[in-house]
């Protein structure tokens, strides 16, 4: 925690004596003093070794307000945990990048059951790496437990036999285990670049890639989850919990970091650091892994209940953006503007307060609005086909939620192809994933994830949209 900086969505005001950001929105008021400091940490100056400044720093930092920026550190009493199944051609390559530069770094690599056992093992001794044989195939996480079993260093980096990293972005991940809180940290995970229309696709849509901001992780953070495909954890962090959930074939991932967060350690997205993995080969492949996501949700809706809702907002925005769906605007911007009304109580004693509350309402709706309609095509699509059919009023809204957000998208420069099979296979993206999300809750007999996560009534104790007033 030597050096941090300002959150990209920060809002500063009150000459530096008011910070508004974060998820969930945080508004946190400063002494003259501590503006003044904060200022300094922005600029660049490392946060001091007082016990009041580390404070201030610890809390914007579990705020989201402030990210730490570690410097690169030799990664040492490290093991990297390859699992494998079948994939010789991305093994190699991975194992190949990993030696890259003539680095030293222990490698564990975990065969669940490659029916080319020997090419596996062949190219295994061909880079100096370990071997861990598993004769049956266990799925993702199991091998993953497998290698976790292997290794006693206090840290153990999980990379998936199709990304691609040198050593080198270790060096830049492990100086955040200096904070003793970190239990595990991710990189942006890039899908390879290629010519054709689903690699370009995936260059931009990848559900692995969690976007360029970073972000402390977990349940209501702008990055609820981060992949294992490459995640650097603290083992004994992750022996304690149970390690990986086998029951699970998909969603391990995230069921693993929630626990974590859960357990009270801190995860952190740091996109500075890229590694990229190998995009699907065939478009069946591709639907086959969107639909194999999705029905994950009902499983870790099991588990870790309504943060698994399919959309999360207040119920302003709610009821808001619900009357101009159903023909009624004018309510829908009434309802709007008492929620901007009923925000200015929460901002405190600042200088315009009604401009603050109205930009940062606006915002929360229209956030609010594209993750209703991101969700009416994924997970709600077969109840908008039967509202489309039951209810015309209801048609341009509904054609309306399952455009606009894909449309956005090109519109700020995620451009895999022009704008038309752009939406169409963003659309057709959400509905593989969707149909998986039913196919899950058939399965699990529950129709949890498609309940919305409503918070902020009167008396709710939901922290998806708080916003806390504090001093320091």
């Amino acid at each position: 925690m030597d050096e941090i900086s300002a959150d990209p969505g920060l809002r500063i005001t009150e000459d530096g004596r008011v910070l508004i950001g974060g998820a969930p929105l945080t508004v946190l008021r400063l002494s003259a003093q501590g503006a003044a400091l904060v200022a300094q940490w922005f600029a660049g100056v490392g946060v001091g070794e007082s016990a009041s400044q580390r404070a201030l720093a610890r809390r914007l930092l579990d705020a989201g307000l402030a990210h730490p920026q570690p410097g690169p550190r030799r990664a040492t009493d490290v093991t990297i945990v390859v699992p494998v199944k079948d994939d010789l051609a991305g093994l190699e390559r991975c194992l190949k990048r990993l030696s890259a530069g003539g680095a030293s770094v222990s490698v564990l690599v975990v065969d669940d059951g490659s029916t080319a056992a020997a090419q596996v093992r062949t190219l295994v001794d061909d880079h100096g790496a370990r071997l861990v044989r598993r004769e049956t195939s266990g799925g993702p996480g199991v091998a993953r437990n497998a290698g976790l079993a292997e290794v006693d260093t206090e840290l153990v980096v999980f990379v998936d036999a199709d990304v691609e990293g040198t050593a080198e972005w270790l060096q830049a991940l492990v100086g955040h285990f200096d904070d003793p809180a970190v239990v595990a940290v991710a990189p942006r995970v890039r899908s390879r670049p290629g010519p054709g229309l689903r690699d370009r696709y995936e260059r931009e849509h990848s559900p692995l890639d969690l976007g360029a901001s970073p972000s402390i992780v977990g349940p209501g953070r702008a990055v609820a989850y981060v992949p294992t495909a490459a995640l650097v954890v603290r083992r004994g962090d992750v022996v304690s919990i149970g390690g990986f959930d086998t029951e699970l074939r998909f969603g391990e991932d995230v069921d693993l970091i929630w626990r974590l967060v859960a357990a009270g350690g801190i995860v952190r997205y740091d996109p500075s650091v890229e590694v990229v993995h190998a995009p699907r080969e065939s478009w069946p492949s591709w639907l086959a892994q969107r639909f194999g996501y999705g029905s994950s949700a009902a499983s870790l809706s099991r588990r870790h209940g309504r943060k698994v809702a399919p959309a999360r907002c207040s119920p302003w925005s709610m009821i808001s953006w619900g009357a101009a769906a159903g023909g009624h605007p004018l309510i829908g911007v009434g309802v709007a503007a008492g929620s901007s009304a009923a925000l200015m109580s929460k901002l405190g004693d600042i200088s315009h307060p009604a401009k603050h509350a109205a930009r940062l309402a606006g915002a929360g709706h229209l956030h609010a609005g594209r993750g209703l309609a991101r969700a009416l095509t994924r997970v709600w699509w077969p109840l908008a086909v039967v509202a489309t059919l039951a209810c015309r009023r209801l048609r341009p809204a509904i054609a309306t939620a399952a455009v606009v957000p894909a449309a956005w998208d090109w519109v700020a420069g995620r451009r895999p192809a022009d704008p038309v099979r752009s939406v169409a296979l963003s659309i057709v993206d959400d509905l593989a994933y969707g149909t998986g999300v039913w196919a899950g809750m058939i399965r699990e007999k529950t129709a949890e994830p498609l309940v919305p996560d409503l918070v902020n009534w009167p008396g709710s104790r939901s922290a998806a949209d708080d916003t806390t007033v504090s001093d320091r």
